[in-house]
């Protein structure tokens, strides 16, 4: 068969989408059926005003305004595709998205795959007109399945998990279309990494029991304020804090950490998060469906904190249901849960099991063996 050019298409409103579309073209950019793949944004090719409201709008809301966010995932999802809203909706998306059009033709890919409902959204109304011949594929990021992401003329979906491929089902998608395959995550957090080798980068004993605190929030806190409270604990443990590009909590924590010698060990941003993840026991984090996955495809347990109403409390949900996480809402319950885990070492290493049970490294290999296919 002749290699075949491929397009995948994200959208920068949060991460977990740009990351999913990442792991896959990484995976393409070694697979020898593909000649080309190339990663598009689409929201490099829209209207600035549009860009606006799409991205900031929505990271302001759900920092800001987490219950609205809440509201208008449920009720986007309940409202009926053919009303006049919605229509309006559509109509105001194509009408900011015509260079994305362009760009697409211009490509002239053999497939396209979406890890974002927008732009499978726009491609399922030019494959109705016939504008676009090739197939098209959609990539659902998260555990849990909003109605945005279902269109008609969809080449096939790719599910996280069982009960998201039967809400797709529920939704008119046919079996045949449908691939469980896990969410697709970047190839190194399906290797073998050594414990000793990545604490020894950081400055850890491998020996120690190592927690590691990715993300912080309202009602838990901010990094520095959940650093403080672990730091009171009695038990012995290493606490690796991942701070990212946020400057003024990565300086506030190196202060914090002057005065635990030994036992505080911030991080600004890494593009080897996984290395940090091999040296950890446990991990504290928001339920991102793409961070959450890292997560289980390493075997960690998880203390989930912070859950934007809707899709990340769908996250949260399965994965309290499959026993590999426990929830915190706020800074007493995250004390309480650590605790508990640092004093149960059964229950760690149980929830660790699980995890790994779970975790599906070669998601993003499995996508593509089907697009190829």
């Amino acid at each position: 068969m002749p290699a075949k050019k491929l397009l995948i298409m994200s959208v920068s409103a949060g991460m977990g989408h740009v990351r999913a579309a990442e792991a896959i073209r990484a995976c393409a950019l070694q697979h020898p059926e593909v000649a080309e793949v190339v990663h598009l944004d689409a929201m490099d090719f829209v209207t600035a005003g549009f860009r606006k409201v799409y991205t900031d709008f929505y990271v302001k809301l759900v920092d800001k305004a987490p219950t609205l966010w809440g509201y208008l995932y449920n009720h986007t999802h309940e409202a009926k595709a053919d009303s006049s809203l919605e229509r309006l909706r559509r109509a105001l998306e194509r009408m900011n998205a015509r260079a994305l059009r362009r760009q697409i033709r211009a490509l002239q890919p053999d497939a396209i795959i979406c890890t974002h409902f927008l732009p499978a959204e726009m491609l399922a109304r030019q494959i109705h007109l016939g504008e676009l011949s090739c197939p098209v594929w959609v990539q659902v990021t998260d555990f849990d399945l909003h109605r945005l992401w279902v269109h008609q003329g969809m080449a096939g979906y790719f599910a996280a998990n069982d009960e998201v491929a039967f809400r797709m089902q529920a939704q008119g998608i046919e079996a045949r279309n449908i691939e469980v395959t896990g969410i697709p995550i970047m190839p190194a957090f399906g290797q073998a990494l050594s414990r000793s080798v990545c604490a020894a980068e950081y400055g850890l004993d491998p020996a120690q029991s190592t927690v590691l605190l990715m993300g912080g929030g309202a009602g838990v806190g901010s990094l520095e304020t959940i650093a403080q409270r672990l730091m009171r604990l009695e038990q012995r443990f290493q606490l690796l804090v991942l701070a990212g590009r946020n400057q003024q909590a990565l300086a506030s924590l190196q202060a914090l950490a002057l005065e635990h010698p030994g036992r505080l060990f911030p991080q600004g941003f890494t593009g080897f998060v996984e290395r940090l993840m091999a040296c950890a026991d446990l991990v504290i984090t928001k339920p991102g469906g793409l961070t959450t996955s890292e997560c289980m495809a390493m075997g960690l347990p998880m203390i989930v904190n912070s859950p934007i109403p809707g899709q990340e409390e769908r996250n949260a949900d399965y994965l309290l249901e499959q026993g590999v996480a426990l929830k915190a809402f706020d800074g007493v319950t995250l004390e309480y849960r650590v605790r508990r885990l640092l004093d149960q070492p059964a229950l760690l290493a149980a929830m660790r099991e699980r995890s790994r049970a779970l975790g599906r490294p070669d998601a993003a290999q499995r996508v593509l063996a089907r697009v190829l296919a």
